[in-house]
C-alpha cells in the first residue's frame, strides 16, 4: 500500500471513532447506536452503559467494568468476560453461547431466558443471580457462587456444578438430567419437581434441601450428607444411596424400587415403610429404622409381596424339533484312463 493510501485509510478510521469518542467525552453512556463491538476492551470502563441489541462477537472483555449494564438483547458468542464486574447487570434474553465469565462477579446479575450453552462461570460469583428460564446444557459452574441464586424452570443438562456453592438457591422444575453436582454445597437449596435423572450427587453437603416431587431415576447420592432433607414422593428407582446419611429425612411416598442402599444410614430417616425397603437393596452395614429391616442383596432379584400372586409353574409339551433337510449326495469322481 502506498503512503497516500495508509494516510486516506487512517483518515477514514479518525473520522469513523472521533462521533464515538466525542459522546464519550461528553458522559454520553448510549453505546447502543454501535451494533457490533469486537477486538480488545480489557478492563475498560463500560458500568451503565447501554448496549441493549449490540453483536458482540470473539470480544475480549477481562477485568472490565460493567456495573449495571445493560445488555439485554445482546449476541456475544465466544467472547471473553473474565474477572469483569458484571454486579447488577441485565443479560436478560441475550445470547453468549460459548462465552467464558470465568471468575466473573454477577452478583444480582439478570440473566433470565438467556442462552448460556456450554458457557464457562466457572470460580464466577452469581449470588442471588436470577437465571430463571435460561438454557444453559452442558455450561460449567466448577466452583461458582451461586447462594440464592433462583434458576426456576432453567434447562441445566449435563452441567457441572463440581464444587459449587448453591445454598438457599432456587432449582424448582429445572431439567437437569445427567448433571453433575459433586461435592456441591445445597443446603437449604429447593430442587423440588426439578428433573435429575442420572444426575450426579455424590458427597454433597444437601442439610435441608428439598427434592420433593424430584425425578431422581438413576441418580447417585453416594457418601452425600442428607440431614433434614426432602425426598417426598421423589422418584429414586435404581438410585445410588450408597453410604449416604439421611438423619430426619422425609421419604413419605418415595419410589426406592432397586435403590441401592448399602452402608446407608437410615437409622432416623421419616416416613420409610417396609414395603418401601423390600424394593431395595441393601447389607449389613445399612442402618434401617428401628422396627423395619433392609435385606442383602446382590444383583437383581425377585421380590414378592403378599397381595403378588406367585408365579404357577405348569408342565408345558416339548415342541418336536423341526425336520432336518437331506443331505447333500457324495460328490462323485470321474477319472477315465486312456489305452
Amino acid at each position: 500500500m502506498s503512503r497516500t493510501l495508509r494516510l486516506l485509510a487512517a483518515s477514514a478510521a479518525l473520522l469513523a471513532i472521533l462521533p464515538i469518542a466525542g459522546r464519550a467525552a461528553a458522559g454520553e453512556k448510549e453505546v447502543r447506536r454501535q451494533d457490533s463491538f469486537g477486538g480488545s476492551c480489557v478492563k475498560c470502563e463500560l458500568s451503565g452503559r447501554n448496549m441493549s441489541g449490540a453483536r458482540i462477537i470473539g470480544a475480549n472483555f477481562s477485568g472490565a467494568m460493567m456495573v449495571g449494564a445493560n445488555l439485554r438483547d445482546a449476541k456475544f458468542h465466544a467472547s471473553v468476560f473474565a474477572g469483569a464486574d458484571l454486579t447488577k447487570a441485565d443479560l436478560s434474553n441475550s445470547a453468549m453461547t460459548g462465552a467464558n465469565f470465568s471468575g466473573a462477579n454477577l452478583t444480582n446479575a439478570r440473566l433470565r431466558s438467556s442462552e448460556a450453552n456450554g458457557v464457562v462461570f466457572g470460580a464466577a460469583n452469581l449470588t442471588r443471580a436470577d437465571l430463571s428460564d435460561a438454557e444453559a446444557t452442558g455450561a460449567n459452574f466448577r466452583k461458582a457462587i451461586l447462594v440464592g441464586a433462583v434458576l426456576r424452570s432453567a434447562t441445566l443438562r449435563g452441567a457441572i456444578f463440581d464444587n459449587a456453592d448453591l445454598s438457599r438457591a432456587t432449582l424448582t422444575d429445572i431439567e437437569a438430567q445427567g448433571a453433575n453436582f459433586n461435592r456441591a454445597r445445597l443446603a437449604g437449596a429447593n430442587l423440588r419437581s426439578a428433573d435429575l435423572e442420572a444426575a450426579n450427587f455424590s458427597r454433597v453437603e444437601a442439610h435441608g434441601a428439598n427434592f420433593q416431587d424430584s425425578e431422581l431415576t438413576g441418580a447417585v447420592l453416594a457418601y452425600g450428607m442428607f440431614s433434614q432433607a426432602s425426598f417426598r414422593s421423589a422418584d429414586l428407582t435404581n438410585a445410588n444411596l450408597m453410604g449416604a446419611d439421611f438423619d430426619g429425612t422425609d421419604f413419605r411416598d418415595a419410589d426406592l424400587s432397586h435403590a441401592s442402599l448399602h452402608g446407608a444410614d437410615l437409622a432416623n430417616a421419616k416416613g420409610l415403610t417396609q414395603d418401601q425397603l423390600d424394593d431395595a437393596c441393601g447389607d449389613s452395614r445399612t442402618r434401617a429404622p428401628r422396627g423395619l429391616q433392609i435385606r442383602a442383596c446382590n444383583g437383581v432379584r425377585l421380590i414378592l409381596r403378599p397381595d403378588m400372586p406367585r408365579p404357577a409353574m405348569r408342565m408345558v409339551p416339548a415342541v418336536p424339533a423341526p425336520p432336518q433337510p437331506p443331505a447333500p449326495p457324495e460328490p462323485r469322481y470321474f477319472f477315465s484312463i486312456a489305452k
